[in-house]
Order: C-alpha cells, then structure tokens, then sequence
C-alpha cells in the first residue's frame, strides 16, 4: 500500500512541477506578495502632508510650528496666508492635515488664557485621519509640559503615559507580516489542491487512474501529501523571511507552531480537494479556489476583528479554519503564547480537517462512481 501511495505521491509531485500553471503558482506569487504585503500593506501612517496656517507671529508659535517640522510623521508642504487656500490643500489632496494657529495664540499663552490650534484632516480616509489626530494631540500636549516646565506654571492635573505590550512601537508590520504565514499558505495550499483531480480530468488520465490498483483512500492520501509538504515548505520560507529579513520577533514555540501549521493545511487540503472532485476543468477548480479564499481571508481576522463583526457573522467564522491558526501564529510570534491557548485553537482545526477530509473522500467515491 505505502508503496502504491509513495509512487502516486512521486507522480503528484512531477505533475505539479511539470505543469507550468501550477508551477507558477507555487514559486512566484508567495515570494512577491509576501514582498509586497511586509512592505505596502501597513496601517502605519507617515510623511503627512501638511500646511501651516500661523496668523501668529509670536514666539510660542514659531515653536509649536517648528515642533510639527520637526516630527519624524509630519511632512510640512506649504505655508499659507488666508483662510480659502485651506480648501485649496484638502479638496485635491495636496495635504492630509492643516494646522491652524490664530493671532492670538501667543498673548493667551502668555497670559496664562486657553490657546486655541486648529486641526483640519481630510476625513475621507477616516481610519487615517484618527492617526494623523493622534499625532497633533501628541505633538501639542509635548509642547503644553514643556512650555508648563519652562515658564514655571503648574503642570497638566494629569499626564497619560503610554505602554505598548507586544508591540512597543506599534509597528503594523509585526501585525501583518505573520498573518501572511496563514494568507498565503491558505492560497497556496487551496490552488495546488484544487488543481489535482481537475487536472487528471482534462488531460485526460482520470479514467486510467480509476482502473489502477489504487483505492479512493489511497488516491486521497497520494495528492494530499504533496500539498501537505508544498504548504510546509511554503510556510517555512515565509516565517524564515519574516524574522531574518523583516525582523519580526519569534518569541513562541516552534513546535507548536508547526503543531498548528500541520492541522491548518489539513484542513484546507480537504476543502481543495471538495473543489478539484466537484470541478470538470482546471478553470473551474481556479474559480473555485477564489470563492473559497476570499471569504475565508475576509472571516479570519486578518485585517479587521473578529470582534467588530455582527453576530451572526462571528458564528460563521467558527467554521474558518484560518481564524484558528491566524491568532496561533500571531500569538506565537509575538508574545509567546502558552500551550493550553495554543491547544484551544488546535482542536477545533482538527475537528475542521476531520470533516473536510472525510467530506472530499466522499465526494471523490461519489464523482469517481
């Protein structure tokens, strides 16, 4: 039997190589969308293009101005000198911020009187205009302790002290680059499945693989294996990148990672082979891989919480075997996470290859009859 199954897996593997499609699939786009993913895909916001708008011609403004010059986030990209300019930089996009400071902003510094700075942010990237806010709130409240301090007069009643666990400079790249572990595994994995039995129907060797010694289970576990060892591999490349060339900190345990990454293209290998037993064509089987990714990147948490979402569709993730190994792999790059919470999360992706398997070794007795 090991042997029969040794051979088909020899056979997989070379029909996978050979066949320039899949091939493709599985050298260049990993590389370059996990290129692109680490380097494009972040919600960090930097060089804001900015205007300054200071009717104020005192000294403290100069310094508040200066200290927007002067932060590492602000780009400041025109001076203006009356109020209709303002639509001028925000309407076309030409700046993101616009910072107001009216004529009195010394003298009420001076005298000890609330002093006003105006912020206008372009609101129609509303998640990078919370950003840009966080920023100027920053900036001013630095200023504020400071000019407390120099003039003697008393400080803030309270001062916030920020702490970032996990993460200390909030850097998104440490929140992305692990989840592409899960995207692009989950791609992988699914397109070279999906394509396995579709593409021994269009060729043609279908029938010839149906009068074969082979079992349904055996067939099942020879095109299984490739994909388990390409999804492996896949995976190992990726984390390799992420921590030598990114610099992402591994904190947790590897073999519990692999613990995860094992059930997590298990999983996925029964939903690509569902795909490649109910699809006539390769197009089809390709087509059927991308109704099933989408929704499964949309529902794992990926770019958006899980927690955000309504109810109902909370309850739908629970079947979304990347919701489960997408918090594994960030959990265990970025804070060590303990076994017992790993083990939560490996059980319901073995309970998810369970069905998922035994679902497609249905589907392929079905389809074969």
């Amino acid at each position: 039997m090991w042997q029969r199954i040794a051979a088909l897996i020899v056979k997989e593997f070379l029909a996978v190589w050979k066949d320039k499609r899949s091939r493709t699939v599985i050298v260049a786009p990993p590389l370059i969308q996990l290129l692109v993913f680490g380097y494009a895909a972040t919600f960090d916001v930097t060089h804001v293009a900015t205007a300054i708008y200071n009717e104020d011609s005192g000294l403290l403004s100069r310094e508040l101005v200066a200290r927007f010059q002067g932060s590492p986030n602000i780009d400041v990209v025109a001076r203006l000198d009356r109020d209709g300019q303002i639509a001028e930089m925000i309407d076309p996009k030409r700046a993101s911020l616009v910072i107001h400071i009216g004529q009195t902003f010394s003298r009420d510094m001076l005298a000890g009187r609330p002093a006003t700075v105006q912020a206008i942010v372009d609101g129609r990237e509303s998640n990078t205009a919370l950003i840009i806010l966080s920023y100027v709130n920053q900036i001013v409240s630095e200023f504020n302790r400071e000019w407390s301090v120099a003039s003697g007069r008393p400080p803030p009643p309270a001062v916030l002290v920020t702490r970032s666990w996990f993460n200390p400079n909030l850097e998104s790249r440490w929140f992305i680059v692990p989840g592409i572990v899960a995207l692009l595994t989950l791609v992988v994995t699914t397109v070279v499945t999906a394509l396995t039995v579709a593409r021994e129907r269009e060729i043609g060797t279908f029938e010839q693989l149906l009068v074969t010694p082979f079992t349904p289970l055996e067939i099942l576990i020879g095109k299984s294996m490739p994909a388990l060892m390409i999804g492996l591999g896949e995976a190992t490349l990726i984390v390799v990148v992420a921590v030598l060339w990114f610099r992402i900190p591994l904190l947790g345990s590897i073999p519990l990672l692999y613990a995860g990454l094992f059930l997590y293209i298990l999983a996925v290998i029964g939903v690509g082979l569902m795909l490649s037993s109910l699809a006539r064509t390769q197009q089809q089987a390709i087509l059927g891989a991308f109704l099933f990714v989408v929704p499964a990147v949309i529902l794992s948490g990926f770019a958006t919480p899980i927690a955000n979402m309504p109810p109902f569709i909370q309850d739908i993730t629970l079947v979304n075997p990347m919701r489960y190994f997408l918090f594994i792999v960030r959990g265990i790059f970025l804070e060590d996470l303990p076994a017992p919470i790993v083990y939560a999360h490996l059980w319901p992706m073995a309970a998810i290859a369970v069905v998922t398997l035994a679902g497609a070794g249905w589907l392929f007795r079905h389809r074969a009859a």
